[in-house]
């Protein structure tokens, strides 16, 4: 019982940095995107590919996959920015079912559906992090997720923070206050695309073999669950929301009620999710964080202190 509860939490941590990454794109940008599953599939196969058939290590591989995975957030980003509301989620989804299926046919370098097998384990400082022995991978993992957690934080409370709240809020008038909507937009999905390729890596590592048919739909749609359901434009609440996320997904395996609760009871499950959430408490558990600036004393002379 106490190894699956630690499984829990490890991929809850996985995935709150994909929910996070989401919340920077939905909860602050205000742009529906449904394209997680891809940026976490393209991080995992990058760490796969290097480790397996160039020799990298873990570590080295984790700053490619964040630039690869910032580099198709750009991709996507540009192009599918004129577009709003469902056509956005549409596109961000197709994006996602392409990166798959060129995963699924790509043989030469994916392996195709047989996907990559026997990932090396991370290393540090002669330290191997065994996933099967799950205690210091929590750690790892759970580090990753403070370090991201500060860094969207300070994020938040920073000038482009700010701009994006006020897009989300109002493109129009954010505009006519001189903010560069595309720009600040796009640097929304760069980031929401690298932080879910550091996941990706996680993942692989973790498993020590990625196949393309881990990184579907419901990947994306699971992550946007985590986000609605904690509160957007709240980066603990994305924390708690992919706890309870990942709890239920497990429930069954964890009270042996696998062979009477059919898997699609978890695609049903999450869709109730998000209606419920949006009728009942559209702000989520937490709601959204209230950004709090520090004030600064002006001087009778006009400067600050």
């Amino acid at each position: 019982m106490l190894n699956f509860f630690l499984l829990i939490l490890i991929y809850s941590g996985i995935y709150a940095l994909m929910a996070m990454g989401q919340n920077i794109i939905t909860g602050y940008g205000g742009m529906l995107s449904l394209t997680q599953a891809g940026f976490f599939a393209i991080g995992s196969y990058v760490t796969a590919i290097l480790t397996t058939q160039a020799g990298w290590s873990f570590w080295a591989t984790l700053p490619v996959a964040f630039l690869v995975s910032a580099l198709f957030g750009l991709l996507i980003g540009l192009p599918t920015l004129r577009l709003k509301g469902d056509y956005l989620a549409i596109a961000t989804l197709g994006f996602g079912e392409i990166v798959r299926n060129v995963l699924n046919n790509w043989d030469s370098l994916t392996n195709g559906p047989m996907g990559i097998q026997r990932i090396p384990m991370p290393v540090i400082l002669g330290f191997t992090i065994n996933p099967y022995k799950k205690y210091a991978f929590l750690v790892m993992v759970i580090v990753f997720v403070i370090i991201a957690y500060i860094l969207f934080q300070r994020l938040a409370r920073s000038r482009m923070g700010r701009a994006l709240a006020a897009v989300r809020e109002d493109e129009i008038a954010a505009q006519s206050m001189g903010i560069n909507i595309t720009k600040y937009k796009v640097y929304a999905f760069i980031l929401g695309a690298s932080v879910a390729g550091i996941a990706g890596s996680l993942q692989a590592t973790f498993t020590l073999s990625v196949t393309p048919g881990t990184y579907t739909f419901m990947v994306s749609v699971m992550v946007l669950c985590m986000v609605v359901l904690g509160g957007m434009g709240n980066f603990k609440a994305s924390i708690l929301g992919a706890f309870i996320i990942q709890f239920i997904s497990y429930f069954p395996q964890l009270t042996g009620l696998s062979s009477v609760i059919p898997p699609q009871f978890k695609q049903i499950l999450f869709g109730l999710i998000l209606v419920v959430m949006m009728i009942w408490r559209p702000q989520g558990i937490l709601g959204r964080e209230a950004t709090r600036y520090r004030k600064r004393a002006v001087t009778p002379t006009g400067g600050e202190q």
